[in-house]
């Protein structure tokens, strides 16, 4: 009876002495196509050339294997993974939290967020909050999406139109440019700044280390801005409970 006893199981493929058939249908170093042979003879082939005789379709019968300096191979997948890494867009949803009757100085501060976001190529998620009696007046945070969407118009566009979720309004601005585009915007833009403060090119791995300090960046804020929520939230349901206090009716007095 079979038993798998545990294990990493290896994904490589077989080389050389480690290809355990009679034959092969063997590709030569330029790609072109030998033919089937024996294994014997394709190992003396790879001897010859001073190559390594690789199993690149192990599934086929008779396997393939191909002629290639297989070290070389291994660092250049190596190389094309980091770099498809590098270039890799992940759809990211910021979200920022406004209330109706918002300061003058708190918007522009939040609309300065909303518009690095945008240029940063991610979603944004606004929601305005409401709280007590301003629950009756949604008008005012439809009017204030508005005039949101309006002042970063030429960022992003309304990707999905204000909605009432409860005690809240939501609203979802998609940034104009692609996420790949404002990567790549970014990595030139701090590559042109480090350069000029140094006089010096900026190497892929500066870049990345930048990279990282905006994210830091982008969580502190979302960090402080949790932090002025929930400081809201408390006095919203400070707030709250006297005007549920006065609603509820009284208890009748006994006799």
């Amino acid at each position: 009876m079979w038993c798998y006893r545990g294990g990493s199981i290896s994904t490589e493929p077989r080389i050389n002495d480690r290809i355990r058939v009679p034959e092969v249908r063997l590709v030569g170093p330029s790609g072109e196509q030998v033919g089937i042979v024996p294994l014997a003879k394709a190992l003396e082939l790879a001897q010859e050339y001073d190559l390594d005789l690789v199993e690149v379709a192990a599934s086929a019968r008779p396997p393939v294997c191909k002629l290639m300096d297989y070290g070389k191979f291994k660092y250049e997948s190596a190389m094309k993974a980091r770099e498809a890494r590098k270039n890799q867009a992940h759809t990211v949803i910021k979200e920022m939290k406004l209330r109706p009757k918002i300061d003058p100085h708190d918007y522009d501060t939040k609309k300065g967020h909303v518009v690095r976001f945008l240029k940063q190529g991610d979603k944004v998620k606004i929601t305005i909050m409401f709280r007590g009696r301003e629950q009756s007046r949604p008008e005012l945070g439809y009017r204030l999406l508005q005039r949101l969407a309006s002042d970063v118009e030429d960022l992003g566009f309304i990707e999905s139109n204000p909605k009432q979720d409860g005690r809240n309004m939501i609203m979802v601005l998609g940034p104009h440019k692609k996420k790949t585009e404002a990567m790549a915007e970014a990595r030139e833009a701090q590559a042109a700044r480090k350069a000029e403060r140094q006089g010096v090119a900026l190497t892929d791995d500066e870049a990345l280390s930048e990279d990282v300090e905006f994210e830091v960046e982008d969580t502190d804020i979302v960090a402080a801005e949790d932090a002025e929520d929930a400081s809201d939230e408390a006095t919203e349901a400070a707030e709250t409970a006297p005007e549920e206090a006065d609603a509820s009716p009284e208890a009748p007095s006994e006799a």
